[in-house]
């Protein structure tokens, strides 16, 4: 077997690691990724998706609230595409401390974070579901992310610069000589083949699952694993970011995304990175303080319940939870534990990945003796698309299926647009929530990094909207007859699916939402004859 060799192998495929990748690349020093799932397997996918604007931390967490600012109006530049400009609003109620709203204001201006009192009437006007008790409201410059889009185009833009990805592979092995990192051994999920890999350096940017990784090199890496839940509505019930003005808390977050609206988030210390499990108590609590901001949230329905669990990391042990500082921590292994040719970067925010990214790569270059300075601030991820393609795409397409398909594809977009425009079949939509043709999957599905079809699902949005992929997942699945990845058994694949489908309503399934469940029971069992589908 000939073993490959790369300056550095990059553990985690997550917002900061695919930064990681992207600003190592771009600085020229060979790179390697290694996901134990597909990207956004973790905290990157699993969170309420805000860009924040810092004003969360601003009165308890200052330093996190400037880097959130900075960075919230750097990403707003460099990945449009990836994010929706909405807004934000911070609201207070009658039960919140009125003495907090003054400090949270100053808080604000001391971190650049600009804020406008609102007319409180005017604003009920123009959302009718948030409580009239509203006392005090401020706009702040929020914003939604896409995560997944994201990560793919910091992978799209390293590839570029020649890095290389492998997902659906475990870091099973560090090799270590003489105090000093020699190389890894990753193993692929799906096959069980093993894969030699020689490395000057490991960067551990794998989230609450970074304690493995170091243990692996037989050091330790305390992390707090913090799981929060969220709740996905049925509906946008503002276009807006809404906040409760308070020291932050659970369920104290309503952030629109496209046609859905995500309420979060829980903070429960768990054991296990991987404890994605939602409870119905979690649910009863969180709409029960949700109902405090917006009276009528139980006239919507919930379309599921997830979880994911945050990488906190407190170097003194001393704090859990909420009590723990939102920034970021940068280990050299070599000066703390004596092993040169392993770093590992804990913490942090999604905001804030860019920046956590750059000072991570800054100590990787200056030690393996690279002096090229980080460009990330200044290139931005995609160009926006030509005028004369949009129009194209509108052709073939319609007005909202082009602007969803090009800001999800970038630079792919004019490959997608030339293969609708060459097959007329190819511009049928598959998901009519999400707009996604089958074009765009047939693009997703021949890119190579694709192996099930929720891959496919978290670079399309396929199944995301609100019918949750009662029909396109079949649709999709009949289409994938011409990749052999997917020519295997469509039972098991559209199984796969449905049951990470199933794990989101399992914690919701009363009244209207068990009707939906049995409905969606009903046409794959009867309609789709799914138990009879080899």
């Amino acid at each position: 077997m000939v073993t490959e060799r790369v300056q550095v192998v990059v553990i985690g495929g997550g917002a900061t690691g695919t930064g990681i990748l992207r600003d190592l690349a771009m600085r020229g020093i060979s790179a390697l990724l290694v996901e134990q799932g597909d990207l956004a397997h973790g905290t990157s996918s699993r969170f309420h998706g805000l860009l924040h604007s810092g004003g969360r931390y601003a009165v308890k967490d200052k330093e996190a609230a400037k880097e959130c600012i900075e960075e919230n109006l750097l990403l707003r530049r460099l990945a449009p595409d990836c994010i929706e400009p909405t807004g934000g609003l911070f609201a207070q109620l009658p039960s919140d401390d009125p003495a907090y709203a003054d400090q949270w204001v100053k808080a604000c201006a001391e971190a650049g974070i600009e804020t406008e009192e609102l007319d409180v009437k005017t604003l009920i006007k123009k959302y009718p579901v948030l409580s009239p008790k509203i006392t005090r409201a401020f706009t702040v410059p929020d914003a939604a992310v896409d995560g997944f889009r994201l990560l793919w185009s910091n992978v799209h833009s390293a590839r570029r610069y020649g890095a290389q990805m492998a997902n659906y592979s475990k870091l099973t092995a560090i090799h270590c000589s003489n105090g000093r990192v020699t190389g890894v051994e990753i193993t692929n999920t799906l096959t069980g083949e093993k894969r030699p890999i020689e490395c000057e350096m490991v960067i551990n940017a794998a989230g609450a699952w970074a304690g493995e990784v170091t243990a692996l090199a037989g050091l330790d890496v305390s992390i707090i694993k913090d799981k929060g839940t969220l709740l996905a509505f049925n509906h946008r019930l503002t276009n807006q970011v809404v906040n409760r003005l308070r020291p932050p808390g659970d369920a104290d977050i309503f952030v629109p995304h496209g046609t859905i609206t995500l309420l979060g988030t829980t903070s429960v210390a768990v054991d296990d990175p991987n404890s994605f499990k939602t409870t119905d108590k979690e649910v009863r609590e969180m709409l029960a303080v949700g109902r405090e901001m917006m009276p009528r949230i139980d006239d919507y329905r919930i379309i599921r319940a997830f979880a994911g669990v945050r990488p906190l990391y407190q170097a003194d042990k001393g704090a859990g939870g909420r009590a723990v500082t939102r920034n970021f921590a940068l280990i050299d292994h070599a000066q703390r534990d004596g092993l040169t040719g392993l770093i590992s970067i804990v913490g942090g925010k999604f905001t804030t990945f860019r920046l956590m990214a750059e000072k991570t790569v800054d100590l990787a270059a200056k030690k393996l003796g690279n002096s090229t300075p980080c460009r990330t601030k200044e290139e931005p991820l995609s160009a926006a698309q030509p005028a004369e393609l949009m129009e194209r795409g509108k052709k073939v397409f319609g007005v909202p299926g082009a602007k969803k398909a090009a800001e999800r594809l970038g630079q792919d977009f004019a490959k997608v647009v030339a293969e609708a425009e060459k097959d007329r079949t190819k511009r049928r939509m598959f998901c009519e929530c999400e707009m996604v043709s089958a074009a765009e999957i047939d693009h997703v599905a021949s890119d190579g990094d694709s192996k099930t079809l929720s891959d496919i699902r978290r670079k399309t949005r396929m199944g995301m909207g609100t019918c949750q992929g009662i029909f396109c997942s079949y649709r999709t699945l009949g289409a994938m007859s011409d990749h052999k990845q997917f020519t295997g058994t469509h039972r098991e694949f559209l199984a796969e699916f449905l049951q990470n489908r199933w794990r989101g309503v399992r914690a919701v399934l009363w009244g209207q939402q068990l009707r939906e469940a049995q409905l969606s029971s009903e046409i794959f069992c009867t309609l789709f004859g799914m138990e009879r589908m080899k």
